[in-house]
């Protein structure tokens, strides 16, 4: 049995942050079969599970949300460790905890799912705005609590202007130029035409 490749440097995080309904776990699901279709070892951590399971029993208060951050942070590291490419889909809303699991996490990719709130809003599959905006939800990110937009995302996509497959093409081209991924064959044809 062939060995799977190893990442252009060494195993990383990828790390899709965006309001609720923006897209997230779908391309997390997408990334890691893309991913896993290479050979890579991956393993995905979707911040709604993550809630069920790691932090159980935090509320949506700022403070709580930076303690999930930082545990969701410092199991992508772990795993990281482990030579597995870890894929983190958590809303992560605030500059500062952003900076601190970019520290903590050595090879972090950000990727911004850039979806206007009104477009998450229509979406909702889970209810969860209908329920903020009726007041049934506090703290809610986009609605009563801060969204700030990432200011230096190592990769960006537009969720509501593109298809997710399209946006999974310009995050795994992202992932190649960042040296973390060796670029599709396809890719490289084009390159030498």
């Amino acid at each position: 049995m062939p060995e799977p490749p190893a990442a252009v440097n060494g195993a990383f995080c990828v790390w899709l942050m965006g309001l609720s309904a923006s897209g997230k776990t779908t391309l997390a699901q997408l990334l890691a079969r893309a991913l896993s279709q290479r050979g890579f070892k991956v393993e995905v951590l979707d911040g709604d599970v993550v809630r069920t399971t790691l932090s159980k029993g935090l509320g949506y208060t700022s403070g709580d949300r930076v303690t999930n951050l930082r545990r969701i942070a410092a199991r992508a590291q772990n795993l990281v460790d482990q030579q597995v490419v870890t894929i983190v889909a958590a809303i992560c809303p605030y500059h500062a905890i952003r900076e601190e699991v970019r520290a903590t996490i050595g090879n972090y990719i950000e990727v911004y799912l850039d979806c206007p709130l009104e477009v998450c809003i229509s979406r909702d599959p889970k209810g969860l705005y209908r329920q903020a905006l009726a007041g049934e939800i506090q703290h809610f990110t986009g609605i009563d609590d801060v969204f700030d937009t990432p200011v230096r995302p190592d990769i960006e996509v537009t969720t509501h202007g593109e298809a997710p497959e399209a946006s999974l093409a310009r995050i795994l081209r992202g992932l190649a130029a960042l040296r973390h991924i060796a670029p599709e064959p396809a890719a490289l044809s084009e390159k030498a035409d």
